[in-house]
């Protein structure tokens, strides 16, 4: 798992432009130090980092054309052409013949692009669901691109001004969303996305189109056998011939994939388990449940927390932007004994909640939408006033529990999901410093979610609405860099067989209530996997893959000290204002340890970022 970079743009000599690509490719493998291939015309340069299978370059007559990942097409001509071919000189066939419109049907989990110097114009893509990420910079006169972000700082004329609405969007979402960055002019491809530059003009759009079929019916056999036969092709396809692995959680996702792996391969998969010593943190017992029924070689691994003392600055070198998903230190834990046990490849489970049905909010905000089902004059009129009318935390408990379903249920989608915001509870003007606050949206997050909950491709129903959602922000700007970039860091390839874009396809013409039946979870996706997995992960409860960092610091005194120290490090930045530290760190984290223990976290990654990173200031 390493990456592409490269530019068009002129001012450079040959053989600077040599020396700044070398640079960008040793960066680009720092991690697992995959080949890279590379090419220098004139004013154009671009390289790929990745092991042979997924490294395609080609260059003739001032085209240079790379593809990072693997690329399919759904319409088989162009198919037929890429297997003779080969992927990169066969899109440089399409762009000659079709230009941008070549994308149209493409698949896959990739990155490409097409640098025609000759025409001075650039094609950059990546795939539908953004499994990869790509960054790019307007220059002078061109652009510079790369899948790293730290891979563009190399190129003399990287602006590497930090973005302040980066820093507060991080706060919110825990990640910085696309387009989106870290940097003041650095922009990042949304998933599906291409843009094309063109003689110093740039315009980005959309090359793939997705539309839920909410009336779709079939019977129920059929959708078994098609669901169940496109799964095993997935993961066929994603293994090839590959020494291939699988993350278990214990979840549905990975304890399919479990059994799947092992029944293509006709040999015990390889699945591998991080336990917690926490309570309710630990799902452990269910990744044996389903480790003894397919009779996999099962490696586990308790991560502790001197453990995580070691690994927060490894895991802050790896991430590009700031990132504060703690899990991903747990998949990195996996990766990493994927890794010593001589594996090419392991298969995420992430995508398969987002198209089936699968998280615990869903079920949530369709217990709230019931509210809307009232008659509205006695809705608005009555029973929102008179239940509000009550003080919080007053009253009988019956009459609490009304008066906080009522708060929450007339809260419009899709802010309602944003109830419990660590940002929103505390309050920005509490958290971040005027200086940072005199140079930022607070309104942007709202805006963004807004944004993108309505941009649905046609959802009508709540669940639709939710899945696409997620698409974006669970899935391309969350689960996707973690899972990636934590196995990056342990050396190994990653891949996701539930996004695959026949599964894809066949989720978008599920009835809304084959994904969520009442407050049934991903209704369709256990019916038709019941036998095949243990009936006890069909009834477990929906539980995540989190790190009891809060609760472990209430007595892990290194834990403590890495934590205090960093964030009284922050208070330099002129960021986070120092009596909101002083009070996370002394009052909140007593309140409540898991709760105000992931503020905790954010910030202690935040400032490790800073440290592992070249930054200009602010």
């Amino acid at each position: 798992m390493s990456g592409i970079g490269g530019w068009l743009d002129t001012g450079h000599s040959a053989m600077e432009n040599q020396q700044i690509i070398d640079h960008m490719a040793r960066l680009l493998a720092r991690f697992d130090s995959n080949p890279a291939q590379i090419t220098v015309q004139g004013n154009a340069a671009l390289s790929v980092v990745a092991k042979t299978s997924h490294a395609h370059l080609y260059e003739k007559e001032g085209l240079l054309v790379g593809i990072w990942g693997r690329i399919k097409s759904e319409n088989e001509h162009v198919q037929a052409t890429i297997n003779a071919q080969g992927m990169a000189a066969a899109l440089a066939d399409l762009w000659r013949q079709k230009g941008e419109k070549l994308l149209s049907d493409f698949a896959g989990e990739f990155v490409c692009c097409i640098v025609d110097k000759q025409a001075h114009k650039v094609i950059l893509a990546i795939d539908p669901l953004g499994t990869h990420t790509l960054y790019y910079q307007l220059l002078n006169n061109g652009i510079l691109f790369g899948s790293s972000a730290d891979a563009l700082l190399v190129h003399p004329q990287a602006d590497q001004t930090i973005h302040p609405q980066g820093l507060l969007n991080y706060l919110y979402f825990h990640m910085i969303p696309g387009p989106g960055t870290i940097y003041q002019a650095q922009q990042r491809l949304l998933p599906g996305e291409y843009l094309y530059f063109n003689n110093g003009r740039l315009e980005t759009a959309r090359y793939t189109q997705f539309r839920f079929d909410e009336n779709a019916r079939r019977p129920f056999p059929e959708l078994q056998q098609e669901f169940v036969s496109l799964l095993r092709k997935s993961v066929s396809e994603a293994i090839q011939d590959q020494k291939a692995g699988t993350f278990l959680s214990g979840g549905t996702d990975s304890s399919t994939l479990a059994g799947i792996l092992t029944e293509i391969s006709g040999e015990p998969a390889n699945t591998y388990s991080i336990g917690f010593e926490a309570t309710g943190y630990d799902e452990m017992y269910y990744a044996r449940i389903a480790a003894r029924h397919f009779s996999t070689n099962h490696h586990e691994y308790y991560v502790t927390p001197d453990d995580v003392v070691e690994t927060i600055p490894l895991i802050a070198s790896v991430f590009d932007q700031p990132f504060g998903n703690a899990s991903a230190l747990p998949a990195y834990y996996c990766a990493r004994m994927a890794k010593k046990d001589g594996l090419d490849l392991l298969l995420g489970g992430d995508g398969g909640d987002e198209l089936f049905g699968g998280n615990v909010r869903y079920a949530k905000q369709y217990i709230f939408s019931l509210y809307d089902r009232i008659p509205a004059p006695l809705r608005n009129y009555l029973l929102s006033p008179l239940i509000l009318s009550v003080p919080p935390d007053t009253g009988p408990k019956l009459l609490r529990k009304a008066r906080s379903y009522v708060a929450q249920a007339t809260v419009p989608m899709p802010h309602r999901m944003e109830t419990y915001n660590l940002l929103t509870h505390y309050g920005c003007e509490a958290v971040f410093t005027p200086a940072l606050l005199a140079q930022v949206d607070i309104g942007q997050p709202a805006q963004l979610i807004e944004q993108t909950y309505h941009d649905n491709f046609h959802a009508r129903s709540l669940i639709n609405r939710m899945l696409a959602f997620d698409w974006k922000f669970t899935l391309a700007d969350n689960d996707f860099p973690k899972v990636v970039q934590a196995c990056r860091l342990g050396g190994m390839e990653v891949a996701f067989p539930f996004v695959n874009n026949e599964i894809l396809a066949f989720s978008l013409a599920l009835a809304p209530d084959q994904k969520l039946k009442g407050t049934q979870l991903r209704y369709f996706f256990k019916q038709a996997l019941r036998g095949f997995l243990p009936d006890e992960i069909i009834s477990k409860q929906k539980q995540g893959f989190g790190l009891p960092f809060g609760v472990w610091m209430q007595s892990h005194k290194p834990l403590q000290e890495i934590a205090a120290d960093s964030l009284n490090d922050l208070k330099s930045r002129n960021i986070i204002r120092n009596d909101f530290i002083d009070k996370l760190l002394d009052q909140h984290l007593h309140e409540h340890a898991s709760y105000h223990g992931t503020m905790v976290w954010l910030l202690m990654m935040l400032e490790y970022w800073f440290k592992q990173h070249h930054l200009a200031k602010i």
